[in-house]
């Protein structure tokens, strides 16, 4: 074989091996990729039933029940409410009215099974969906309130 025609299948070979690994991160990526929803999308089905995401919000001031290491709650972005349970020990932070993110499923029943909850003193743990509605949400609340002119 001539040098020209090796440095040719050398170059093809080269392209194939990083198509394949390109195809394979991309592919891994693909399935570890947790989205984040509102509860108003969990309500509109937006959220996947089959697939892992997170669910970020307020907890709902009254909802928090324990029944030992079984905890639930619900989160609310004020214009949905999802219900959330979680086994395990709650951060220190998470309190009735503060922001929460939880990562688990959405079951049939529409009650989302957390694995992981985030909790902290501020709406910076939610994500920027979740902060925008509840923004609207206080918006349209605040001009409900208003006395018409």
């Amino acid at each position: 074989m001539k040098p020209r025609h090796r440095r040719a299948v050398l170059i093809v070979a080269v392209v194939a091996v990083v198509g394949v690994a390109t195809a394979l991160v991309l592919s891994a990526f693909r399935q570890n990729l947790i989205f984040a929803y509102t509860p108003s999308q969990v309500a509109a089905k937006e959220a996947p039933l089959d697939h892992t995401f997170r669910i970020g919000g307020l907890v709902e001031q009254g909802s928090l029940q324990r029944d030992g290491v079984r905890v639930s709650f619900r989160v609310t972005d004020t214009a949905k409410t999802i219900s959330v349970t979680y086994d395990g020990i709650l951060p220190d932070m998470f309190k009735e009215g503060k922001g929460v993110v939880a990562e688990g499923r959405l079951d049939t029943a529409g009650v989302f099974h957390a694995s992981q909850v985030l909790a902290k003193h501020d709406e910076n743990y939610m994500p920027p969906e979740a902060g925008h509605a509840l923004e609207q949400a206080e918006k349209a609340r605040k001009t409900l309130k208003m006395p018409a002119s």
